[in-house]
């Protein structure tokens, strides 16, 4: 395929270019329209298919612009109040009318002509939403998107100070990297402290959450939201059943490792205990890791990298750089976390973050440049659905570039002995991250398999799954109330429930992609890019094979994967 970067708006054949979103009333005369029209032959299907595209396109990049803004800055009420007006004042009238269209697709008698191929994930998915619609859901998935969105406020407030200066979350974890290990426990318990003064405040948002969801789940004839939320995420390739075999492969094969990357610290600090203030730090005399100082420096060394491995992809980043659609350090008043957010019609997305002058930080970078490939590479798909690809799919592009970009991280680092302990790093990471995934998905279903449990019973089965899956040789004592309130700090149980394990599926995708790259980088990284431009327009297994992997969940392949990646730590 012809890889160009020079991304461009999609041009408008139905609604007027001047067409900007302001209300319900500017827009409803176009649902109407799609909603009555005569559909006489496939060519009209197609047609009505393409301006319904345009439509949603033309929303959705309203929609997050609306988002982005406010993430960008919580303090401003006028963006929230922007945002909550979409959510509440426009979203709710499109749900019934995006019904409508989806049913006059289904009983459509020219839809069965369409490209069986072509078509088939996508009117599988319109089949999904017709299942689930409701219209008592409306008004609550309208309070729900508001609701989420108070996590970011919450959370943007929260700073701690250090040596007079006040700092964000983010920025003070960069002390956690410092030699001095008095200020490394100053600093975590400040960071901890913090988060527990807001214990309630959260705990009191995540039970209203949950409330609603359950309701919604009920609504739609499910016993529980997990079991609603399966088939609204469109998980058809895998079950619930799968998810719990993940969980236990992470136990039996990957704990063992992550046992021994901490026996390493340990013995590599001379240490006789272990803490969690110590998992960040170097020995006495070795600096931490600084890649870059500022986002300028972070975005143009970026650029350099993704320009080792393929050309087109450091395109994407500086298309991106042009339209201004960074935003990349870490500041009071700023949404936690990092996102790429696809802008379905002008077509370059935009890359949000916290960065602090941290390691972690370039792999956010590379993370979400990953995912701002995902974008570029899809764009120019037919339809809007097209472009809807699955989450076990898109953290493949993010996951897989973290890694495969590893042997080029010299443009981060000029010192040879730092980029050995950068790569040691980001493979400590990927092992290290997985016990996590499997806390945080097994957390879930045991939330929403009992929606009627107390605070009280929430924070007893938390501290029991995080107890299974975490390390012995951490030593964890005195800090068992910030560790009963650890699932609050993950914005996913709050703003997107159930997408977690998503991130565990990729990285074994991503592993497998690395495996590629090992024996010949040219093929794997075009590999990459053919799964990649399919979108959503294949089955999860059918893009895994178009990009040469394999999608398989069973302790076997993990302990496989488990192995290449403990090889590799031990050849650095």
């Amino acid at each position: 395929m012809q890889l160009d970067a020079n991304i461009k708006k999609l041009e408008r054949r139905y609604l007027p270019e001047n067409f900007v979103l302001t209300d319900w009333p500017a827009l409803e005369p176009y649902f109407v329209e799609l909603t009555q029209r005569e559909i006489n032959s496939v060519e009209d299907l197609q047609s009505w298919l393409s301006n319904m595209s345009e439509l949603e396109s033309v929303i959705s990049e309203d929609a997050c612009w609306r988002q982005i803004k406010m993430t960008c800055n919580t303090e401003d009420p006028a963006l929230e109040a922007a945002f909550n007006f979409f959510c509440l004042e426009i979203q709710p009238h499109i749900q019934p009318y995006a019904d409508r269209l989806n049913r006059k697709l289904m009983d459509c008698s020219f839809t069965a002509q369409l490209d069986r191929k072509e078509y088939f994930t996508y009117l599988r998915s319109v089949k999904k939403s017709i299942s689930l619609f409701r219209e008592a859901n409306v008004p609550l998935q309208a309070e729900m998107s508001v609701l989420q969105q108070q996590y970011g406020v919450i959370a943007g407030k929260m700073t701690v100070e250090v040596n007079g200066q006040e700092y964000t979350l983010q920025q003070a974890a960069a002390f956690l990297e410092s030699n001095d290990r008095t200020l490394r426990e100053s600093v975590y318990r400040k960071i901890q402290e913090r988060r527990y003064q807001d214990r309630e405040a959260m705990d009191e948002l995540f039970t209203r959450l949950l409330g609603k969801r359950q309701q919604i789940a009920l609504n739609a004839g499910f016993e529980n939201f997990r079991d609603y939320k399966f088939v609204e995420l469109g998980r058809f390739d895998y079950s619930k059943e799968d998810c719990f075999q993940f969980h236990e492969a992470v136990r039996l094969h990957v704990l063992p490792l992550v046992n021994r990357i901490y026996e390493r610290k340990k013995e590599k600090l001379k240490l006789d205990v272990l803490r969690p203030w110590d998992l960040e730090a170097e020995p006495a005399g070795i600096q931490p890791l600084r890649p870059f100082q500022g986002g300028k420096e972070l975005y143009e060394k970026s650029v350099q990298c993704f320009d080792k491995v393929h050309p087109y992809f450091a395109d994407c980043l500086r298309k991106m750089h042009a339209l201004g659609h960074f935003d990349l350090e870490s500041r009071k008043g700023k949404a936690p976390g990092g996102y790429n957010c696809p802008l379905a019609e002008s077509g370059a997305p935009f890359i949000f973050m916290n960065a602090a002058g941290q390691m972690g930080d370039v792999t956010t970078m590379l993370h979400e440049g990953g995912h701002a490939i995902h974008s570029f590479l899809t764009h120019d798909l037919a339809l809007q659905a097209f472009k809807e690809y699955p989450m076990e799919m898109a953290e493949v592009a993010s996951m897989a570039m973290e890694l495969i970009s590893m042997p080029h991280w010299d443009v981060f680092f000029d010192n040879k002995e730092e980029l050995k302990r950068a790569r040691e790093h980001q493979l400590e990471r990927v092992i290290t991250l997985f016990p996590w995934i499997a806390i945080i998905d097994k957390f879930q279903h045991w939330v929403y398999e009992h929606p009627q449990h107390t605070t009280a019973e929430r924070t007893a089965k938390w501290n029991e799954i995080l107890h299974d899956f975490s390390s012995p040789v951490i030593d964890f004592s005195g800090l068992e109330s910030y560790r009963a309130i650890s699932w609050q700090r993950q914005l996913h149980l709050y703003e997107v429930p159930f997408y977690y394990i998503e991130y565990g599926i990729a990285q074994l995708g991503a592993i497998g992609m690395w495996m590629q790259y090992q024996q010949d980088p040219v093929s794997a990284v075009q590999n990459y890019i053919k799964g990649l431009s399919l979108g959503g327009t294949q089955t999860l297994p059918a893009l895994y094979e178009a990009a040469g992997l394999k999608f398989d969940l069973s302790p076997a392949h993990i302990k496989t994967l488990m192995e290449f990646v403990a090889e590799e730590m031990d050849r650095l």
